[in-house]
C-alpha cells in the first residue's frame, strides 16, 4: 500500500458499527398480525367443541354463554342414535376416495399431456377446460342426475362419486407441476429407450410428489364437504355420506345445536387429522405449481 513503509503491517480497518438486534417494526407488526388472524381463524373450532359441550338451552342463549356450566359429553352418543353414523362415515370415506383415484388419475394424465405432448388444437382445448372453472355446478345438476339415473346408480356411491373423477382445477395444478420441469430429463429418459408411458411413471410422476400431496388434500375436502350433489342423488339414509346426514339433523321446525355441533365435530376429525400430516406438502405443492406457467 502507498505511504506505508516496506514490512511494517497496515493496521486493520475499522469496523463498520454493528445493526441494532432489535426486531424491526415491520417484523413485529407482521408478527402480531398473523397471530391475530390465526386467533379469528381457530375460533370458530374452539366454539363449535365448547357448543358440543353444552345444552341446547346454552347454545341458544342471548347473550351467548362461552363456557358451558356441566360438559354434556351425551351429546356425542345422541349422535349415534339419531343418524347411522358409521354406515355414513363408510359411504364419505368410499366416496372420498373414489374421487381423490380418478382425480390422481385422470388430472395426472391430462396435466402431463397438456404440458409435454404437443398435439394440434392444445392451447384451445386447454382453454376450453379452464372455462369450466367459470360455470356454475348447479348448472349442469340436472343433466348429471339424469345420466346417473339411467345407469342405475342413484343411492349409491359410485353415482355420488362419479362426477367428481375430473376437474379443471385437478388438471390445472398438475399441467404447472409437470412445466416446471426440465425437458432433459425426457430427452434422456428417450436415450435410455423409455417410452412415453415409462417415462411419466418412472421419471416424471415420482418429481412431483408435493403437487400430487396438494391434489389429494384439495380433493379431499371438496369432496368431504361436498352437499348439493349428494343431498340430489343419495335419499336413504344409510346411503347419505356425512355432509347430507349432517343437514338431516336440522328440523324444521327446531334444532337441537348442541348435538348438531357434536356431529359436525365428530365428522370434521378425519379430515383435520389428514390435513395435520399433510400440510407441509400441500404448502409444497402449491408453491411448487405455482413456479412457472
Amino acid at each position: 500500500m502507498p505511504g506505508i513503509p516496506t514490512g511494517v503491517v497496515a493496521p486493520p480497518a475499522p469496523r463498520p458499527p454493528r445493526a441494532s438486534r432489535s426486531p424491526r417494526a415491520g417484523t413485529v407488526f407482521t408478527h402480531v398480525f398473523l397471530v391475530v388472524g390465526g386467533l379469528i381463524m381457530v375460533f370458530p373450532f374452539v366454539w363449535q367443541v365448547l357448543m358440543s359441550l353444552s345444552t341446547n338451552s346454552q347454545v341458544m342463549s342471548v347473550p351467548p354463554t362461552f363456557w358451558p356450566g356441566e360438559l354434556q359429553f351425551g351429546n356425542f352418543a345422541e349422535v349415534f342414535e339419531k343418524i347411522p353414523f358409521f354406515n355414513q362415515l363408510w359411504v364419505s370415506i368410499l366416496i372420498t376416495g373414489l374421487r381423490t383415484l380418478g382425480q390422481l388419475i385422470l388430472c395426472t394424465l391430462a396435466g402431463y399431456a397438456f404440458a409435454r405432448m404437443p398435439f394440434r388444437g392444445k392451447n384451445i382445448v386447454f382453454a376450453i377446460v379452464l372455462s369450466l372453472l367459470m360455470v356454475p355446478p348447479q348448472i349442469y345438476l340436472i343433466p348429471q342426475y339424469l345420466i346417473i339415473q339411467d345407469l342405475g346408480l342413484l343411492n349409491t356411491a359410485f353415482g355420488v362419486a362419479l362426477p367428481g373423477f375430473f376437474s379443471a382445477f385437478g388438471i390445472f395444478l398438475m399441467r404447472q407441476a409437470f412445466v416446471g420441469l426440465p425437458y432433459e430429463l425426457e430427452e434422456a429418459a428417450r436415450l435410455d429407450g423409455a417410452n412415453p408411458l415409462q417415462t411419466f411413471f418412472r421419471v416424471m410422476l415420482p418429481l412431483v410428489g408435493p403437487s400430487l400431496s396438494a391434489l389429494i388434500i384439495i380433493t379431499v375436502l371438496w369432496s368431504w364437504n361436498d352437499l348439493l350433489w349428494p343431498l340430489v342423488v343419495a335419499t336413504r339414509a344409510k346411503d347419505m355420506p356425512l355432509s347430507v346426514g349432517l343437514a338431516t339433523l336440522q328440523g324444521q321446525f327446531s334444532t337441537d345445536y348442541s348435538v348438531l355441533m357434536a356431529a359436525s365435530l365428530l365428522a370434521t376429525l378425519p379430515v383435520l387429522i389428514l390435513f395435520l400430516v399433510l400440510q407441509k406438502r400441500v404448502v409444497q405443492g402449491l408453491a411448487f405449481s405455482g413456479m412457472k406457467g
